[in-house]
């Protein structure tokens, strides 16, 4: 595979800032690019593909192996295979020089693979390539010269060769190990989550908590609501993943929270936190405010991901990414439109005789209009319905204000009439907020009234 890592280091602090990579990318995918074209030369000389005889096929793999190595000290070198097959003519062997321009002709476009993570993972950092300080190397293929000139060309500096890139990686693990078990005291890494956290919400709905390359550990929360009336339970499903809907995403675990306290949909408030420690172990946890009640769950890290498939998760994100956001705009839509009519519908219920059924009666059309384009795939036509509605109910909550705000008036101005025997008397549900002007004129009246 190949990974890239953007890190921030400062008094035993290594801070990760962001990381990429392709899992399809590695030493082994060199290999396989020269395996192929000594396999296809000899075929050309000889007939015989060698890809098909799996003994021969091995013996070549090493071989390539051994010239790619080769190539990264000399210009040039030779693969010689004797009794590589044979056929009814007699034993075949294989002889052939290989250069290093060769080599890096075939390699080419692997080689351009590496710059896309590079971009990638700054960008998920927030930073340019020109501020990035040290470039350190990791991993044999990385002696490959073309490798070193293009991370060169890209950083605009040379890479730093004083660590061995065979055994960097299994140094770090040796430190972090040390870390954690304590033996280390002046070095603190600070990982960050490969993958985005969240739950699945209305619609099927990915909601993020914890975006992914943030920092760990780390705690977050959010309040949700029920969807439905008089819901006494929500299930909470925990996913990982950067599409935008949970079912595409993994699924990390589940669990249910009851004894919800019977409440219109959108009241009752569910306070969702994600807590991820140093080791990446991460804690869910769904509270009903009201009650008190909790669940939890705790999730491995990485929730049992390989590099790899994170990789690809990854990748199939971005492969998807322009056909989820349509589906989520959708389903976002769906979900405001249901908002919407419920909200409609019990304004109506709500306004009683206080509204006449011709008022009543827009209202209700644009209800029957809008549930019957709610389970199509339009969105132009759901947004449109949705609009139409919301400006209808709009009307009747508009004359239902003004009709309380004339009936506050009027407490108002019985209240100025008092005695002032009831002055000590307070009856306030809400503070009202008055115009400058409204309050100076109030005040001379009140003058006047003491003269």
């Amino acid at each position: 595979t190949f990974d890239v890592s953007i890190l921030e280091i400062g008094d035993g602090v290594f801070e990760v800032k962001s990381t990429n990579g392709d899992t399809f990318l590695g030493g082994e995918d060199f290999d396989a690019v020269l395996v192929n074209h000594l396999a296809d030369e000899f075929k050309k000389e000889n007939s015989v593909d060698l890809r098909e005889d799996k003994l021969a096929l091995q013996r070549l793999k090493e071989a390539a192996e051994k010239a790619k190595i080769e190539l990264s000290s000399a210009s040039q070198t030779e693969v010689n295979l004797p009794f590589i097959t044979a056929d009814q003519n007699g034993p075949k062997h294989l002889t052939y020089k290989l250069t290093r321009a060769t080599l890096e002709s075939l390699v080419e476009k692997l080689v351009e693979r590496t710059i896309v993570p590079c971009k990638a993972a700054l960008k998920d950092a927030g930073i340019d390539a020109s501020k990035i300080d040290e470039v350190v190397l990791v991993g044999g293929q990385t002696r490959m010269p073309k490798i070193r000139e293009v991370v060169q060309d890209f950083f605009k500096q040379e890479p730093n060769m004083s660590v061995n890139p065979d055994e960097v990686v299994a140094m770090g693990a040796a430190i972090q190990a040390g870390v954690l078990q304590g033996d280390v005291k002046d070095v603190l890494l600070l990982d960050v989550t490969p993958l985005s956290l969240g739950i699945e919400t209305l619609g099927g709905v990915f909601t993020r908590l914890i975006d992914k390359n943030t920092t760990i550990p780390t705690k977050k929360s959010q309040v949700f609501s029920t969807a439905e009336d008089n819901q006494s339970a929500v299930t909470i499903r925990v996913c990982q993943g950067e599409r935008e809907m949970a079912n595409d995403n993994k699924l990390l675990g589940q669990f249910n929270l009851e004894g919800i306290s019977p409440a219109p949909r959108g009241i009752p408030q569910i306070d969702v936190a994600f807590d991820i420690d140093a080791n990446g172990i991460v804690s869910v946890s769904a509270t009903d405010k009201a009650t008190g009640k909790e669940q939890k769950i705790t999730i491995e890290a990485s929730g049992g991901l390989s590099d790899e498939e994170i990789e690809n998760m990854i990748k199939e994100a971005e492969t998807n990414a322009e056909e989820d956001k349509k589906i989520r705009e959708l389903v976002d839509a769906k979900n405001q439109a249901e908002a919407i009519i419920h909200s409609a519908e019990k304004g109506i219920v709500d306004a009683g005789d206080k509204i006449t059924d011709e008022e009543r009666g827009p209202v209700e059309e644009a209800i029957k209009e809008l549930k019957e384009v709610i389970d199509g795939e339009d969105l132009s036509v759901l947004q449109e319905k949705t609009a139409t509605l919301s400006q209808a109910a709009m009307k009747i909550g508009e004359k239902l204000y003004q009709e309380e705000q004339a009936a506050s008036e009027a407490s108002n101005g019985t209240e100025e009439n008092k005695s002032p025997e009831d002055a000590d008397i307070v009856d306030a549900d809400y503070e009202e907020v008055k115009e400058e002007e409204e309050v100076k004129e109030e005040e001379e009246v009140k003058e006047e009234g003491k003269k």
